[in-house]
């Protein structure tokens, strides 16, 4: 088999590894009915609501524009999933090549070959047809500014949402025949193609590309990656943001692919459709069905924060069944398998498998709980007029260490409580026994700010003046009674 002038088909997310390793699926069959006949039929695609197959067929005398012509045809699907008899869709063919390229929008839109506008090949394009008042209107030129193509074989594929376009030609930066550009839609309206990589494209030709419903798994055919034999069909899976960002391309495997031109895969429900030419010179349209496929499960086992605030938790995901590849959707916006590096909290993911299937699961990320607080008390005894104490050694520092230690393993913020006295015991230097109990404290004050300060430890500590009073008994001109009034000098320290 040739290559046809388009070469594109649409389908749903399934995963081809998965359908020759994973799925037990039926042989596959020639397509029953009035479908294949002597001519050609490809590119094979379903309609929104799977009712309605539509497909190309071309090399039959009696297409609008005679043998070397391609025509439009579609097949009402029967009650036990078979296709059967089968008629052009007359308004959307005329004498040019027309080829149906991808449904849309559940079913309303069906994007064609731009072959609409009154002169062969003034333009190789897309043109759209909604479906309205019982019939497909006359098919409007889809605008993709910068996209010439030169070659003959050519092809497109639009999402199911309309937004995203892959087009299969022979462009700017291609590596060797067909490569597979992208084209996105805006605000503004749509894209200029850009290249889609070196990691899906190769130096033969790919065609025939069509996403996954969720835009994140592309379907096509080439010869570039070897495999059964003429062309096969791969697919690939999205791996960031960017268009051409994709995984290794994996071969379908045999029960799909033959030693001959097989393209145009499309899935949809319990049903794949291609078109190969395995069975002789031209291509047919094949189907299998495809048996439900192992459930997915998913488990999750956290192991906890090593430190009260740390951020070194995790959470191990661990998915059986299903059908790979795996999509994950964590509940703080994460995509991989496994979380790693979370702070406490609950966490959440959602595993969804190359066929739509999903299932969830949660676990919890504890903490060590915060260490009880230990209080301190520091007591300075001064001598007669003396108001000053260094934080350099001694008691004090101890006291500013354990809470230095206190502060390191709560994450809380400690109050320092100031408490000063003097005795009455007359002083000049300060003039009343107030101000030196008041200079007491305010140099407290201010040396345990400036320590806090040089340790970085601001923000957590509080510092505040409870009290500074005289106290003791009443002064009795007998200064040398050392022991009446010495009690009555000192400067408390408490944490709270």
């Amino acid at each position: 088999m040739k290559r046809e002038i388009s070469l594109l088909a649409c389908g749903l997310m399934i995963s081809g590894a998965a359908m020759s390793q994973f799925w037990k699926t039926s042989d596959p069959i020639r397509l029953s009915g009035t479908v294949n006949t002597d001519a050609e039929e490809s590119i094979p695609v379903f309609s929104g609501d799977n009712s309605k197959l539509y497909f190309v067929r071309t090399y039959d005398p009696s297409n609008h524009g005679g043998e070397y012509d391609q025509d439009i045809w579609v097949s009402e699907r029967q009650a036990d999933g078979s296709y059967g008899n089968c008629e052009r869709v007359n308004s959307l063919n005329n004498k040019y090549n027309n080829a149906v390229q991808s449904a849309a929008s559940k079913g309303v839109a069906m994007y064609l070959l731009n072959a609409y506008e009154g002169k062969k090949d003034l333009q190789k394009g897309l043109a759209v047809s909604r479906f309205e008042s019982d019939k497909w209107q006359t098919p409007e030129k889809v605008q993709i500014p910068g996209l010439d193509i030169e070659g003959e074989y050519y092809g497109f594929f639009v999402s199911k949402d309309e937004k995203v376009i892959i087009i299969s030609y022979q462009g700017e930066g291609s590596l060797g025949l067909e490569d597979l550009y992208v084209s996105t839609k805006g605000a503004g309206g749509w894209s200029t193609p850009q290249h889609m990589g070196a990691m899906i494209n190769s130096k033969g030709y790919e065609i025939s590309p069509f996403l996954s419903p969720s835009n994140d798994t592309l379907f096509f055919s080439s010869n570039g990656f070897g495999g059964q034999g003429d062309a096969d069909i791969f697919y690939s899976v999205r791996q960031g943001s960017g268009w051409d960002q994709w995984s290794r391309p994996e071969n379908l495997g045999n029960v799909i692919n033959s030693p001959k031109f097989d393209a145009h895969f499309s899935y949809s429900g319990d049903q794949a459709i291609w078109s190969s030419n395995r069975d002789g010179e031209l291509s047919d349209i094949y189907i299998i069905k495809i048996l439900t496929p192992p459930p997915v499960t998913i488990a999750c086992t956290g192991s906890d924060v090593t430190t009260n605030g740390g951020n070194d938790g995790r959470v191990d995901a661990t998915v059986e069944g299903g059908v790979p590849p795996f999509k994950f959707e964590w509940s703080n916006g994460s995509t991989g398998e496994d979380l790693n590096g979370v702070i406490k909290g609950e966490y959440s993911v959602t595993v969804t498998d190359a066929v739509g299937q999903t299932a969830t699961c949660k676990s919890p990320v504890s903490e060590p709980p915060i260490p009880a607080i230990v209080n301190f008390e520091f007591k300075h005894m001064f001598g007669y007029n003396k108001n000053e104490i260094s934080t350099e050694e001694g008691k004090l520092r101890e006291f500013l260490d354990d809470v230095e230690e206190q502060i390191a393993k709560t994450v809380r913020k400690m109050n320092n409580n100031v408490y000063s006295t003097a005795s009455n015991v007359p002083t000049r230097t300060f003039r009343t026994n107030d101000n030196l109990a008041k200079k007491r404290a305010d140099n407290m004050d201010k040396m345990l700010t400036k320590y806090f300060k040089e340790k970085n430890l601001t923000e957590n500590v509080e510092i505040e003046i409870i009290s500074a009073k005289v106290d003791g008994p009443k002064y009795e001109k007998d200064p040398e009674n050392i022991g009446k009034y010495e009690p009555y000098q000192f400067v408390v320290l408490k944490t709270e």
